[in-house]
């Protein structure tokens, strides 16, 4: 095995040259090109073949996005792996295709993790067990328990989860599954974006006929009108049950 053909791209030396130096010590790793623009990036992969591409998103001129959507139109498009600072753009790189998605600053363990999910050889985490939530932050994979989720709201394809911490995590599931899944965990769907959790529901209101939800952190969710109705039925229903 010669090792995997790595092209990293980020406009910020210090942050391109650890890169550089981490992936060039995996074993797993045979050749690194460098280089500070994805106008650079593109100039090389248009003249070599690369394995896959660790790809910084906010940079000046041509964005990490902009190129991995240019890649995405390659006859075979190298896999993408998203290193960057910036936690929001998540929803867009999954939407992108990406691999993966490592936040800086980079762990040597978790860049591994990265080129394993590159090479096939391990599949990203569970989005849910039966009573915790395996979630991504700051690249480190932390067990949520489900008890604790407030709420969730939905990003495109995503999830994103609120805790009673006041915490939020992105998960890759959509809020449908999640729906399905939960349901007999408590939660219910209040509006097309928004489900909750029955237990947190602290406060029903209403307010010229438009109805909201309080969650035990104090948070105020709308309540669609095609979900009012189901929503009270489904609490009146608990309190009887006594929870």
């Amino acid at each position: 095995m010669t090792g995997l053909r790595v092209l990293v791209v980020d406009d910020e030396r210090p942050a391109l040259d650890e890169l550089t130096y981490l992936l060039g010590a995996d074993d797993r790793v045979g050749e690194v090109i460098a280089c500070q623009s994805a106008t650079d990036g593109l100039r090389i992969l248009r003249e070599r073949e690369v394995d896959c591409v660790f790809l910084d998103i906010q940079m000046p001129g041509l964005t990490g996005l902009e190129l991995a959507e240019v890649l995405g139109r390659f006859k075979q498009p190298p896999p993408v792996v998203f290193v960057t600072a910036h936690e929001q753009h998540a929803v867009d790189a999954f939407d992108l295709h990406a691999v993966d998605y490592v936040l800086k600053p980079v762990r040597p363990e978790r860049l591994a993790e990265a080129v394993r999910r590159v090479l096939g050889g391990t599949a990203p985490p569970p989005a849910a067990t039966d009573t915790q939530v395996a979630v991504e932050r700051g690249g480190v994979t932390r067990f949520v328990d489900r008890g604790d989720i407030t709420h969730v709201e939905a990003q495109g394809d995503y999830a994103r989860l609120h805790t009673t911490g006041g915490d939020s995590y992105l998960v890759r599931v959509p809020l449908t599954t999640l729906e399905e899944d939960w349901a007999e965990a408590g939660f219910h769907r209040i509006h097309r974006s928004l489900l909750v959790a029955l237990a947190h529901v602290t406060e029903v209101r209403n307010d010229a006929g438009r109805t909201s939800v309080v969650v035990g952190d104090g948070t105020e969710l709308p309540v669609s009108r095609r979900h009012t109705r189901a929503l009270r039925d489904v609490l009146v229903r608990r309190a009887r049950a006594g929870g």
